[in-house]
């Protein structure tokens, strides 16, 4: 069963709207700075940090982007997806959404916590993690 966690845009967020060429961008952003790290530990960080090859895609007319595993047997792919859709009933809430789907590693679901607890952190949104767990990355008031 595929499991997901979602990072909302909230008031207190850098952003009021995320598109995935920005989650893109983050997600390159972050390839750069497990490269910078490599460099000064002399190893190949990067390899390990993000182990995947980015894809956009189109269903239906929605874009969104498979990051395919390079070593198959430890990591298979990963779904990144922004919508701008209703997560709550009141409102509208953009959103960012990570989809580990049937059949990934367990090394999947561990990059996928990572890769959002990145992304919420770069955009100070409320992290949904697959656990039901949240997590606030914006500042909040007293």
């Amino acid at each position: 069963m595929s499991k997901s966690a979602f990072i909302k845009l909230v008031d207190g967020s850098s952003s009021a709207t995320v598109d995935l060429q920005d989650v893109k961008k983050e997600l390159s952003r972050y390839v750069e700075m497990t490269t910078d790290t490599g460099k000064q530990l002399d190893w190949e960080y990067a390899e390990a940090a993000f182990p995947y090859t980015m894809e956009e895609k189109q269903t239906d007319g929605t874009r969104w982007l498979l990051l395919k595993g390079k070593e198959p047997q430890l990591y298979k792919h990963l779904i990144v997806g922004v919508n701008t859709g209703t997560l709550e009933a009141v409102r509208s809430v953009p959103h960012i959404q990570i989809v580990v789907p049937d059949g990934a590693t367990h090394g999947d679901t561990a990059k996928a916590n990572e890769f959002s607890r990145f992304l919420a952190r770069s955009f100070q949104g409320e992290l949904h993690l697959f656990n039901g767990r949240v997590m606030y990355f914006y500042p909040r008031k007293p």
